[in-house]
């Protein structure tokens, strides 16, 4: 009789059993494991990473994400940033990130008040000749340094910068080492009378604290506290980003891009005199010199072989000079195809005070009936820092310290220093009658 296995694997488990009682036995009495058990299996369990993301028929991964790029740089004697990093010429996007990092650290603005005078000596000169001693008397004019000092004015800077750049009409370098005006195949060489008007107009500009984006517009230039806004202040074609790949397109063997930092806000022409005017009410009537300063302002990426590196040195650049060699290279620079080029177009604005739009508040009109109302907005603005509506009729207000408030604050410090024939060299960040911490935390004070 043939007889015909239909299930061989429980006749192999009945195999096991015969061979081995006890663990069948055991087998029958022991649960099946729970879920929970099953889980916690070092055989189930899987990492939670992103090793076991698999792709799906037809799709593709996903691309790394930016990696912020660590660039070489050193600070030079005047506190500017260089960089002669190979990335930073080659890849556009590290060369703009690199600008927006910088531009984080504001320029230094310092107040430099210097008084000096000449006097003039005799003294007896002593000579030998042929054996014999002769005294003659002799003048001399030694120059003396009554007083020298200076204000730290950056520590008032606040907010983040405003990227800014100059229109395709202003004279610039974009590219080659002359000034040019417009974009791309639209470019030409600025004019002389391009190029003096606009460097007329930039020292002005400096002087009255306006932004950089202000262009000589006289309409503007009317009506300070409006053109401080900070809209539409890209006035080039290009953006930041475009400008750092049209940098690295270049195959310019000398060539540079810098980006400036520009403190405004402020009428430094106007601070200046108040400050002349309060020296001379001590009585000195020396030499005196009362400045603005800024420093740390410049972010500039030079091109990453020898040569330019070694023109960033000011001793091998000295050297080259005396030389004559660096009049060969200036030529090089100036009149070769593949020379030098320059970038400077664009850069950071930082604000001392800026305007910006107010929120519209709900409080009552409490003028509303009153016939003077005009009079009693114009008092009540001035009180909350804020101006009248601009030409769109939205109201806007005055953030940051105004140049009244910081002079009041400095005004008897200056007396003060000129009068003590101050001399440091570290600038003073506090009026010297500001009360101390130590003054500050007694009761009752």
């Amino acid at each position: 009789m043939l007889i015909i296995d239909a299930d061989p694997v429980n006749s192999k488990q009945d195999s096991v059993g015969d061979s081995n009682p006890s663990l069948a036995s055991s087998s029958l009495q022991q649960p099946p494991p729970t879920f929970e058990e099953s889980v916690a299996d070092h055989v189930l369990h899987f990492p939670q990473d992103d090793s076991l993301n698999f792709l799906q028929e037809g799709g593709e991964e996903e691309p790394p994400a930016f990696a912020p790029y660590d660039a070489h740089f050193f600070t030079s004697r005047s506190g500017d940033i260089i960089s002669h990093d190979s990335h930073l010429n080659d890849d556009g996007e590290a060369l703009y990130r690199f600008l927006l990092s910088q531009a984080s650290t504001p320029p230094t603005v310092i107040l430099r008040c210097q008084g000096s005078h000449s006097e003039t000596h005799t003294r007896m000169v002593h000579s030998h000749h042929n054996g014999h001693t002769k005294m003659k008397t002799e003048q001399y004019t030694e120059r003396i340094t009554d007083f020298d000092f200076c204000i730290d004015v950056g520590q008032h800077i606040f907010g983040e910068p405003t990227h800014w750049s100059y229109a395709d009409s202003t004279p610039a370098y974009r590219g080659r080492m002359y000034q040019e005006v417009g974009i791309s195949e639209e470019k030409r060489k600025a004019r002389k009378s391009e190029r003096k008007a606009a460097k007329a107009w930039d020292t002005e500009r400096t002087r009255r604290g306006f932004p950089p984006w202000i262009g000589s517009n006289y309409a503007w230039r009317e009506d300070q506290p409006l053109v401080m806004q900070t809209n539409g202040v890209l006035r080039s074609s290009w953006t930041l980003r475009q400008w750092a790949d049209d940098y690295c397109a270049s195959r310019k063997y000398l060539k540079e891009f810098n980006y400036h930092k520009i403190a405004y806000g402020w009428n430094f022409e106007a601070m200046r005199v108040a400050t002349i005017s309060v020296v001379n009410s001590t009585h000195y009537r020396g030499d005196l010199s009362v400045q603005f300063e800024t420093s740390q302002n410049v972010v500039s990426v030079r091109s990453h072989n020898r040569l330019s590196r070694a023109l960033s040195n000011r001793w091998i650049k000295f050297l080259l000079f005396l030389t004559l060699i660096y009049p060969l290279i200036w030529l090089f620079k100036r009149f070769h195809s593949r020379g030098g080029g320059r970038w400077d177009v664009c850069g950071g604005a930082y604000a001392l005070k800026r305007v910006e739009h107010a929120a519209k508040q709900s409080a009552p009109d409490v003028h509303a009936e009153s016939p003077f109302r005009d009079v009693f907005e114009t008092v009540d603005a001035t009180a909350q820092g804020s101006s009248l509506p601009d030409p769109s009729g939205r109201r806007t207000k005055v953030v940051g310290m105004r140049e009244g408030e910081w002079f009041r604050q400095w005004e008897g410090t200056v007396r003060r220093a000129v009068q003590n024939r101050l001399q440091d060299k570290q600038p003073l960040t506090m009026p010297d009658d500001h009360p101390t911490h130590q003054a500050l935390v007694l009761d009752g004070y």
